[in-house]
């Protein structure tokens, strides 16, 4: 698995003027439903439902909130960079500005699990969070994510 196939390039943002969890829920879901056709209203919803069993920032400015979902056929991402940083509960009560979302199938079981961990290793090295937040080009914030995945999956 990497995240090329996870992540497509037009889901892919960088979004100014964010001001709560809630808005930034509802970006996540327009965008995935946009991208994805999934109803951005069930993707809110369930990951409001997911993050009230716990803060989905993982610290260092990173929150990686993740949902299933009825009518997906693969886990599918949504990467935001926010232009100001957003008070988001995480774990070191530091607010973020990257946002990579998960939405899985709901029986999607260990694949769900791989991504997430994929997603975790990925945004927990410190110099690809520097050049996502050194850039401000969603093509250039992809190529980052996605540039070497194989290796560092293994």
């Amino acid at each position: 698995m990497d995240l090329s196939r996870i992540l497509k390039p037009e889901a892919v943002k960088v979004i100014a003027n964010v001001t709560s969890k809630k808005r930034l829920f509802q970006e996540l879901g327009e965008v995935g439903h946009s991208i994805y056709a999934f109803p951005a209203n069930e993707a809110v919803d369930a990951l409001q439902e997911r993050e009230s069993l716990g803060p989905t920032g993982v610290g260092h400015g990173v929150a990686l909130p993740h949902a299933r979902l009825r009518g997906l056929d693969s886990v599918v991402g949504v990467f935001l960079r926010l232009d100001r940083r957003l008070d988001f509960d995480s774990v070191d009560r530091q607010p973020v500005d990257l946002v990579f979302a998960l939405f899985a199938p709901i029986d999607s079981g260990v694949e769900h699990l791989k991504a997430l961990a994929l997603v975790s290793r990925t945004m927990r090295d410190a110099k690809i969070c520097e050049k996502l937040r050194a850039n401000d080009d969603p093509a250039t914030l992809h190529a980052v994510l996605t540039e070497l995945q194989p290796a560092r999956a293994a």
